[in-house]
């Protein structure tokens, strides 16, 4: 899969400065290449089904889709995207860790059980 970023280098004034459209501009293509790669799939269906919902989807076996704008709006549509797997992200892992603090936990809850069993 090939990323092309080209519409970050729109031209900006004053007013629509953006920290992470700046930071976003100076990364290599690379790295954010390697960074989207690393979502997980089930995050990349989220955010696909979200893209569609947005820019809205049509039967490509019946309709001829051409979607039009400027760089300005797909450059809010990518940093929703982005924020959007940011956030997915974050609840893969917060989920993650909940689910080994739960086994975590049953496994001392088990520990412990076994400890009192012996001591009697």
């Amino acid at each position: 899969m090939i990323f092309n970023f080209d519409f970050l280098e729109s031209e900006s004034s004053d007013r629509d400065y953006n920290n992470l459209m700046e930071y976003l501009r100076q990364q290599h293509p690379e790295v954010l290449a390697r960074v989207a790669h690393s979502a997980s799939p089930e995050v990349k269906q989220i955010i696909s089904q979200n893209v569609q919902g947005l820019v809205g989807m049509l039967p490509t076996g019946d309709f001829n889709i051409k979607v039009t704008t400027d760089r300005e709006n797909l450059a809010h549509l990518l940093a929703s995207a982005m924020m959007t797997g940011y956030f997915l992200c974050q609840m893969e892992k917060r989920r993650d860790l909940e689910e080994n603090l739960s086994q975590s936990d049953s496994l001392n809850d088990r520990s412990n059980s076994q400890d009192s069993s012996e001591a009697e």
